[in-house]
């Protein structure tokens, strides 16, 4: 993988041990490539930290893949039927090398969480040396950075 796109890894996992979350500092990595400024990513990156709105569906990490694939490959013509299938197409190859890589695309799943979450958990745990020991999420971060990076890079 070139230089420039391992140092966009590394600026994933940056951004997350900065205290962003997955979504985000997997967008942000790249968004740049696609006019998007960092504040920009972050912001349209936002709401799906914590596997969407912290109800731990599809994982931010994952979801900043879906993103970005609709940055680089999306269509913007509605009757665009065949853009539309190549966007779709690019969404899951990226998704199952995700899933291979991790076991699942469900953040509940990669936390080991058992059950719904219930609405109103919108309360972000405090990121500290005890969070990081027992959270996957940067390792998360890193697979998504990685796994875009990889597919930029062929």
């Amino acid at each position: 993988m070139k230089e420039e796109l391992q140092q966009r890894v590394q600026r994933a996992v940056e951004n997350f041990m900065a205290g962003y979350g997955c979504c985000q500092s997997v967008v942000a990595a790249f968004a740049d490539l696609y006019g998007f400024t960092d504040q920009q990513a972050k912001l349209v990156a936002a709401g799906f930290g914590g596997g969407v709105g912290r109800l731990r569906m599809m994982c931010g990490a994952v979801s900043g893949l879906v993103i970005l694939a609709g940055m680089k490959d999306g269509q913007t013509d509605g009757s665009d039927a065949q853009g539309k299938a190549n966007c779709y197409r690019v969404v899951q190859e990226l998704l199952e090398e995700f899933r291979k890589e991790n076991g699942s695309v469900i953040c509940a799943e990669l936390l080991g969480i058992k059950g719904a979450v219930p609405p109103g958990n919108f309360v972000p745990d405090v990121r500290n040396a005890e969070y990081y020991k027992k959270r996957p999420c940067v390792a998360k971060v890193e697979s998504a950075a990685r796994i875009f990076a990889s597919y930029l890079d062929n």
